[in-house]
């Protein structure tokens, strides 16, 4: 993993004061816990049929997400770290995701979800024995700070993200259920003035100190930024049903030339999901039909749909450093926080996050969760596309395996930040990149606009 530099130390953010072993080893224990209790409540909601079925092309039947969360454990946890005997060496290329596209899944030899979920449990129950014996400092980067346990907590907390996309995809009978987000005070305009200006300048971004920070996060570097206006809140479904109606979808001087192509090939003319009816938009959520809340961020849009609202609007995408930028520079100290709201973990209070609601709270909520110039939501609610490709940061170094990121980098993919709803807070903080195709649209996706000074 890589550190600062000298002259670059002290300008990001200190974090919370690192555990002791006993405490790092309660940390892991905690975020491993959560996100097997996660998983369960995903697998478990529906019958063995439903888990061993495709429900779109695009994702993995939920059994196979199930099966492979226990072989990427094993793979890390157990024979890396733990240095064991391998339990079941001839599933590691069934549940190769690079190996074998999403489309193609099903056709494989897969564990029936009775057996996965004894091979997932047979395996944490050994991880656990693990991280009680093995040494959490001066062992090497993957044991640093518990890395590899936080690692591996995070990528089944992502697959648990994925799980809950496969849930909105399928079709049946309601499956999973949760309580409404908490309105804000005030209601969606008041709260503050449209966009704020966030000032130019140079900041640190990414991270060095971060202890579970992933590989394309590291290392933390100085990036001048002009001064820029940024919305503060993202776009909501009724700013981006004017667009509709302005014949957006339709006019070409707002797309880039391969989105409108994809658009026109598929016929699409709203986001995933919308139908109209009427006089009025519907849309299914989880099972649920129902009328598209104009105060809602908008969701289930593809970066070209975003892209496209922001031309017609007079406005752009933020790039990833802006928008970075704006979610963690302090500018009275000068410092880079680990989130808006400053360097403790997100609560409830400041957050939409952790499938706690299974939508977006509506646009100007969490005011306690605000950046220090009132910008609100970075974080929870959606996931924002930027307008930035994918690429390393100064200094990148892979770790530990290239197919993490390092594989993805290049023009083909663009930059999603901030979280959505789904994701949970292990894998979900101020330098947290995520990537996607442009042309993706079941994900938890929206944005915000930025336009120049």
């Amino acid at each position: 993993m890589t550190t600062d530099d000298t002259a670059r130390r002290g300008t990001e953010g200190a974090g919370e004061p690192e555990p002791a072993p006993d405490g790092l080893r309660r940390r892991a224990l905690d975020a491993l816990t959560a996100a097997r209790t996660r998983t369960a409540l995903l697998t478990d909601t529906v019958d063995d049929g439903e888990l061993t079925a495709q429900h779109s092309p695009l994702m993995s039947p939920l059994v196979w997400d199930l099966a492979h969360i226990g072989n990427q454990e094993e793979q890390w946890l157990l024979r890396t770290v733990g240095r064991r005997a391998a339990r079941r060496p001839e599933i590691d290329s069934v549940y190769d995701a690079f190996e074998h596209p999403r489309a193609s899944r099903p056709a494989l030899p897969l564990l029936p979800p009775p057996e996965a979920r004894r091979y997932a449990a047979e395996v944490r129950a050994r991880v656990v024995d693990v991280l009680g014996t093995v040494p959490l400092e001066g062992g090497g980067p993957l044991t640093d700070a518990s890395f590899a346990f936080g690692m591996i907590a995070q990528h089944e907390q992502q697959h648990d993200e994925t799980m809950l996309i496969t849930h909105q995809l399928r079709s049946g009978p309601v499956a999973l259920t949760a309580p409404e987000p908490p309105r804000p005070a005030l209601a969606p305009g008041p709260f503050g003035p449209f966009e704020v200006l966030v000032p130019g300048g140079p900041f640190t971004m990414g991270t060095s100190t971060e202890p579970w920070a992933l590989d394309n996060e590291r290392p933390a570097h100085r990036r001048d930024v002009p001064a820029f206006f940024l919305d503060t809140a993202p776009v909501t479904c009724g700013a981006y049903r004017a667009f509709i109606d302005d014949g957006g979808y339709r006019d070409p001087r707002w797309w880039a030339a391969d989105g409108y192509g994809q658009i026109r090939r598929h016929d699409i003319g709203a986001p995933l999901f919308w139908r109209r009816d009427g006089g009025q938009w519907l849309r299914r959520r989880f099972g649920v039909v129902e009328t598209v809340p104009d105060d809602e961020p908008v969701l289930h849009v593809s970066w070209y749909e975003a892209d496209a609202y922001a031309r017609w609007a007079g406005r752009r995408l933020p790039t990833e450093a802006e928008w970075e930028k704006a979610a963690r520079h302090d500018p009275a100290t000068g410092r880079s926080r680990r989130f808006p709201w400053g360097d403790t973990d997100p609560t409830p209070e400041r957050a939409n996050l952790g499938q706690r609601h299974l939508r977006p709270a509506p646009a100007g909520s969490y005011p306690d969760g605000a950046s220090p110039l009132g910008v609100r939501q970075l974080i929870g609610d959606v996931w924002e596309w930027t307008a930035s490709d994918f690429l390393p940061y100064p200094g990148f170094a892979a770790f530990p395996y290239r197919e993490y990121s390092e594989v993805f980098f290049g023009p083909a993919h663009k930059v999603l930040r901030g979280g959505a709803f789904g994701v949970d807070p292990v894998a979900c903080r101020g330098t947290f990149r995520n990537w996607d195709l442009p042309v993706r649209r079941q994900i938890f996706a929206g944005f915000r606009t930025a336009r120049d000074v």
